[in-house]
């Protein structure tokens, strides 16, 4: 066989299995939501770390006006960049809040 056919049947079914699994992992796997997220507590190490409080004692500096948070506005309970798999408090705070642009 020729070793050019070869690499062009290699590349050819390698591509095909890459297609293959990322349409497969896209069908099978659901991202994960916000409303599906554990809500953070006080009592979490890295929310004690950072001293997050669920009710911010400053009207003007919370977790719904901060750059940090994620998510979709509104909601409640958000994703925030601090505190991976975990949702905060819109009306939180904590130490490393930061204005959002």
């Amino acid at each position: 066989m020729n070793r050019t056919s070869s690499r062009r049947g290699f590349l050819k079914l390698s591509l095909g299995s890459l297609i293959g699994i990322t349409i497969g992992n896209q069908l099978l796997v659901k991202p994960a939501r916000a409303e599906d997220l554990p809500h953070l507590t006080s009592d979490d190490p890295q929310a004690k770390a950072l001293k997050y409080v669920e009710q911010a004692p400053d009207s003007e500096k919370h977790c719904g006006n901060c750059a940090l948070l994620q998510g979709n506005e509104g909601d409640e309970w958000r994703p925030c960049a601090l505190f991976p798999g975990k949702a905060v408090n819109v009306n939180g705070w904590c130490s490393a809040w930061a204005k959002k642009p």
